[in-house]
């Protein structure tokens, strides 16, 4: 007989229908804080553009999403999957940006923030979800940075440092600790 206790239980990346509703709500519940932070938001990022790439910092809360729905449902595309539903709500629901600041962006997001899980199959530990955080912060940079081509120098430098440290933050490590405390 074999030991089931030395039995390597293989990971299942099919997705089920839970799989998919939970997802799906994460991303309404983050579709409307990302709504709500737009608004929310306006007054900080006046102040903070003061010092030319510092609003970065204001970012990770709309890098969440992805994140916590892949820390949760553990299966490719989560991230992307979130991300995406919950820039789509904010975009529906209606925003400044339109649709490049909402639902490219969060594509982006989604899909740098999926790198992140890839690299650690998954595994939904504090160190891969803060490394997705921070790509998503980097994603959600390069996006910025792109439709911005008159951003040089030491805006560049602020913009991106300030991006990925939020999405460490926010969406990296805040996020992990939640999953933790509601596990």
């Amino acid at each position: 007989t074999v030991n089931e206790s030395s039995v390597v239980k293989k990971h299942n990346n099919k997705w089920r229908v839970v799989d998919i509703v939970v997802a799906a709500i994460i991303a309404v519940a983050a579709g409307v804080i990302f709504w709500g932070w737009d608004v929310i938001c306006a007054a900080p990022i006046t102040l903070f553009e003061a010092v030319p790439g510092l609003e970065g910092l204001l970012n990770g809360i709309w890098l969440f999403a992805g994140p916590l729905a892949a820390i949760i449902v553990r299966k490719p595309g989560a991230a992307l999957f979130a991300e995406t539903l919950a820039a789509a709500l904010e975009l529906a629901m209606g925003n400044p940006w339109g649709i490049g600041g909402s639902l490219i962006i969060g594509i982006c997001q989604g899909l740098t923030a999926e790198i992140g899980f890839a690299i650690f199959a998954y595994n939904g530990d504090l160190l891969s979800t803060t490394i997705a955080g921070t790509l998503a912060g980097l994603g959600c940079f390069l996006y910025n940075w792109t439709v911005n081509p008159a951003w040089a120098g030491l805006r560049i430098v602020v913009s991106c440092v300030t991006s990925v440290i939020s999405g460490a933050l926010v969406a990296g490590v805040l996020m992990y600790l939640l999953q933790q405390a509601y596990r």
